[in-house]
């Protein structure tokens, strides 16, 4: 899940990553950019029909909306002092994470402290970019599934190598 994406390649490339694990997308409104059908042809973005993400209002609307338990939740933060490989992600788990220049807001995080994970780095370092750091959760939480046996399934099947 994104919330309040501002960087459409981004987006975009999170999509890519989505349509290749069989990931579902949801975004947070706003967005800083357009999704309509002229804009997405513009941006060569043809798979985005197949990618269909959901669209929320806000926060609490994707909370209602989507049914998911606290439990069910990952929020990525440069605060947290949990990686994410000590996080044990799940089939139907969701990975939320943040606009790329502020992150997830302090009041969203402060809910579910103990529910923040983040991706290891150098000290000083600034932050990855959003789409990396998406990318690496995702095929993180394949990885951790398929060590546990637990597999998931694509529109077309299993996962291809």
């Amino acid at each position: 899940m994104l919330h309040e994406p501002e960087i459409p390649n981004n987006t975009g490339n999170i999509g890519r990553t989505c349509i290749a694990t069989g990931s579902k997308l949801h975004i947070i409104k706003p967005m800083s950019f357009d999704t309509d059908e002229k804009a997405l042809r513009r941006a060569g973005l043809d798979y985005w029909p197949r990618l269909n993400p959901t669209e929320h209002e806000s926060f609490d609307e994707y909370l209602r909306v989507t049914g998911i338990r606290p439990d069910q939740m990952w929020f990525f933060t440069t605060k947290a002092t949990c990686p994410l490989w000590e996080a044990p992600i799940h089939p139907g788990n969701h990975l939320i994470f943040g606009k790329e220049t502020a992150g997830l807001p302090g009041e969203i995080l402060s809910r579910y402290p103990s529910r923040c994970v983040g991706l290891p780095m150098c000290e000083g370092e600034r932050s990855l970019n959003l789409a990396t750091a998406v990318c690496s959760a995702v095929y993180e939480g394949l990885r951790q599934c398929s060590a546990r046996g637990q597999y998931f399934v694509c529109p077309e099947g299993k996962l291809r190598m």
